[in-house]
């Protein structure tokens, strides 16, 4: 943007953070000192003070919100963001999400709940993909509305057209997908952007690299994106490159897509070498 920030002082300007893990407070807790808790340690372990210190240190006015909805955190708070500008609730916002690895707590619960890949390897939709891999990292971009941006001769790298949330409901369990779930949310996601299935070339998939998730996701994507289409799409995976961001996965997959696009060029997975056999394209090329 050409905007600088002291210039949005009184703004209605938004913030919206996707996080949801809590290493810091889990340090503070095992050191088992009360004595040693400040007047801080509420305030410092807020998700909502999070984004509000955003807020407060810019004098950003709008809407200020923490969005926990797990791995989909940072993905849902731009849904809200989009939200927001369409209905005028906020001129501009800033949106992402963060993550932290400062305790081994959650690594620890993770890998006796089989989620962890024993290698360290994060394998999408490969065959011998065996769990994923924590990462950690924050981003952020900022949010316009097109003619805004254009009104202020901001440098547009991208436009979200649109997007769509829902939630799974009942499946065979918490961390189980469910596929026609997953098909309605893209259809959504479409619809609301006047895309037609077979106009995708690229998806960034969730791809969290294990042997459950992946193929329920590739197949609800080529049951949804076969519709129509004569030509290939692409289908690719950050976390293959920098694991999973947790709070923040879905704004590291957003700003891989922007890059793609300034770049004209689409990063390789790494360690796909076999697809999974549960996968199953039809007649979907990819």
């Amino acid at each position: 943007s050409n905007t600088p920030a002291s210039a949005l002082r009184a703004t209605d300007t938004g913030v919206f953070v996707g996080h949801f893990t809590n290493d810091y407070q889990l340090l503070q807790a095992r050191a088992s000192d009360r004595r040693a808790l400040d007047s801080y340690f509420g305030s410092g372990n807020s998700a909502s003070v999070c984004a509000g210190r955003i807020s407060y240190t810019f004098g950003f006015q709008g809407p200020c919100l923490a969005v926990d909805t797990a791995c989909s955190s940072s993905l849902v708070a731009l849904h809200l963001a989009c939200q927001s500008l369409k209905f005028g609730e906020s001129s501009a916002a800033l949106v992402g999400g963060v993550n932290l690895m400062l305790s081994p707590d959650l690594t620890i619960n993770f890998s006796k709940a089989g989620m962890m890949s024993a290698d360290g390897r994060c394998k999408t939709f490969d065959v011998s993909a065996n769990g994923y891999v924590r990462g950690e990292g924050c981003g952020m971009i900022v949010l316009k509305t097109v003619t805004a941006a254009q009104a202020a001769g901001d440098h547009i790298f991208a436009v979200v057209k649109g997007s769509a949330i829902n939630q799974d409901g009942r499946s065979s369990g918490l961390t189980a997908p469910n596929g026609p779930s997953q098909e309605t949310v893209i259809r959504t996601a479409l619809a609301n952007a006047g895309v037609k299935p077979s106009e995708v070339g690229y998806v960034e998939a969730h791809g969290t690299g294990t042997s459950l998730g992946d193929p329920i996701e590739a197949n609800s994507l080529a049951e949804v994106l076969s519709e129509g289409r004569t030509g290939p799409f692409v289908l690719g995976a950050v976390k293959t490159n920098i694991g999973h961001l947790e709070g923040a996965a879905g704004v590291a997959g957003l700003l891989k897509i922007i890059l793609a696009i300034k770049h004209n060029s689409i990063p390789p997975n790494l360690h796909f070498n076999k697809l999974n056999p549960s996968i199953e394209f039809g007649d979907c090329d990819v």
